[in-house]
């Protein structure tokens, strides 16, 4: 008898009857087969087999050969809690027997490699935001909770306490997953939340990013509510961000803190060098962190009902300041807060990682913390622009190629025809502006 693979003995030891092999397109859209456990050595062995186009953005035509998605037993995720038996299990996709070029995970791979290459090990940190909201009577959205309607209800230990039994039902998940969940709060937005779960390396990152979306989205389902991660669904709150704290080891030894710092942040040169590469193809780079036309409503709002957007303008960086687009709070990290959360968070991670091994490898100097903005460019006003910036840019597009040439063209090009479609239809605030008005 042919020895059992890793994914079926992680499946029987967990009691799994069926497994949602599960990747993601360019756009983010998770998209799965649900595989009886009777079927596991094939999955393992073959993966599971998906019609590339219909898919999404991923780089395929109707007339274009399976997409084979090859799971990988090391982001085996049991899910009981969501229903009972069920895992999911992150996959590559694979075309005629090659890792697919256009598959973000595959992106992040091919990054990853090459930070090995260069001697690093890259870890990083997410914070998912998300409101809960539901319709009202007109079709609009309103926090799911009716009474969450403080001017500034961040922290409120009341809307916390109302939206105890989601917010403890996740924190178990995450706990019983190993995640290490540390704190759940109320975040700057009226409906708004956010769930901390411990650093990891990237790809691990990435894979619970995706992971714990789907769980946010399913289990608030089940409460009657929608988990939304759009990066700005009200106009006058506080956007959704994706922020992500990362650091480098080598060896297995942190290369970011530093003994003796002139620049007073407790930072190696390595790590400034790694950051001055982030500021340096930040407006390229917001292209991956913020990637939809409504991400700008978010990184253009000058004020929110909370007196603050809690979003970056300008490429600058800082201390433990949050008006920076890198905040350094101390010696072990960096984190970027240009990232929403529309964000595909391979992408992210593989363009951020992508531009400050360019720091690095260029020994770039981001200058003093805290400059001006008068000294940094200011980010992409709109979806069209960081597109222009990102197709400008060699070093963004040579990310996106990683893997194979052609993902970056394809990339823009759905995102170039994504704001034209938007910048088409005709919305109420022209109706109100124009109407009657010559």
């Amino acid at each position: 008898m042919a020895q059992a693979s890793e994914l079926a003995r992680l499946a029987e030891a967990a009691d799994v009857r069926f497994i949602l092999a599960l990747f993601v397109d360019l756009r983010g859209k998770p998209c799965a087969k649900l595989v009886p456990v009777e079927a596991v050595e094939t999955l393992a062995s073959e993966g599971v087999g998906f019609a590339g186009y219909a898919v999404g953005a991923i780089g395929q035509q109707p007339k274009d050969p399976d997409l084979m998605a090859i799971p990988d037993p090391s982001s085996f995720t049991p899910v009981p809690f969501l229903k009972p038996g069920l895992a999911i299990v992150h996959c590559d996709p694979h075309v005629n027997g090659v890792p697919w070029k256009y598959a973000p995970r595959v992106i992040l791979k091919a990054m990853l490699a090459r930070a090995a290459e260069a001697g690093f090990t890259p870890w990083v940190g997410a914070e998912v935001e998300y409101f809960l909201v539901e319709r009202d009577g007109k079709g609009g959205l309103r926090p799911a909770d009716t009474l969450d309607t403080a001017a500034q209800p961040c922290y409120d230990a009341r809307g916390v306490t109302r939206m105890y039994d989601h917010l403890t039902e996740i924190s178990r998940a995450m706990n019983e997953l190993g995640w290490g969940n540390y704190a759940n709060d109320h975040e700057d937005g009226n409906g708004q939340f956010e769930q901390n779960f411990e650093y990891a390396e990237a790809l691990t990152t990435a894979d619970r990013v995706i992971t714990l979306r789907y769980l946010l989205t399913m289990l608030a389902e089940q409460r009657g509510m929608t988990a939304t991660f759009m990066p700005k669904p009200f106009a006058d709150r506080t956007g959704n961000g994706l922020h992500l704290h990362m650091s480098l080891t080598s060896d297995g030894k942190p290369i970011f803190p530093a003994e003796t710092d002139e620049k007073g942040l407790g930072l190696s040169a390595t790590a400034y060098a790694f950051v001055a590469g982030v500021l340096e193809h930040a407006c390229a780079l917001q292209a991956l962190l913020a990637p939809t036309v409504n991400s700008y409503k978010r990184t253009g709002a000058v004020a929110t009902t909370s007196g603050a957007s809690w979003s970056p303008r300008h490429a600058t960086y800082g201390g433990n300041d949050r008006t920076h687009y890198i905040r350094v709070p101390d010696d072990q990290r960096v984190e970027l807060r240009g990232g929403d959360g529309s964000a595909n968070p391979y992408l992210a991670i593989a363009g951020a990682l992508g531009a400050g091994l360019d720091g690095i490898n260029r020994s770039l100097d981001p200058g003093q913390p805290g400059a001006g903005e008068t000294k940094s460019d200011p980010l992409p006003l709109t979806l069209l622009d960081a597109i222009q910036a990102f197709e400008a840019d060699d070093l963004l597009t040579g990310v996106l190629d990683a893997a194979g040439g052609g993902v970056a063209a394809y990339f823009a090009e759905i995102k170039r025809n994504e704001f034209f479609a938007w910048h088409s239809a005709v919305s109420p605030w022209e109706i109100n502006q124009y109407l009657q008005a010559f």
